[in-house]
């Protein structure tokens, strides 16, 4: 018995990966994400490998997941693969304070991310 499976959620051409509590802003996550979206699979783990922010050694394992999940499950060309969604998210926020002058109280506000991956195979042009 139990429930019916539900509908696979990305079409037939499409693998996803997905990342929880990355810990940094989706604001600067977000640039990174968009250096990389409609890229080819390989240019885009190539931008990721020379970027110079911290983050994108993050996303470039998330974007590496993605291309082993559209290889080993759904059995797709790893040379014909184009990152269609890089999408991000905004996970939870981590209060804490720093003690100022006269008593009062300066709040940081430490941000953690969500970052989702879809990869597509996308037809050779003659």
């Amino acid at each position: 018995m139990g429930k019916p499976s539900r509908q696979r959620a990305l079409a037939d051409n499409e693998a996803k990966a997905y990342s929880r509590t990355i810990r940094v802003s989706p604001q600067k996550l977000n640039l990174v994400a968009q250096s990389i979206r409609g890229l080819p699979a390989e240019h885009a783990l190539a931008e990721l490998s020379f970027s110079r922010k911290r983050i994108a050694g993050t996303v470039k394992n998330v974007l590496q997941a993605a291309i082993a999940n559209a290889e080993n499950n759904h059995q797709l060309d790893v040379d014909r693969l184009v990152v269609s969604e890089a999408t991000v998210g905004k996970a939870f926020v981590m209060k804490r304070f720093r003690a100022r002058a006269r008593g009062r109280v300066g709040r940081i506000h430490k941000p953690f991310s969500n970052l989702t991956v879809v990869v597509r195979e996308v037809e050779e042009e003659a």
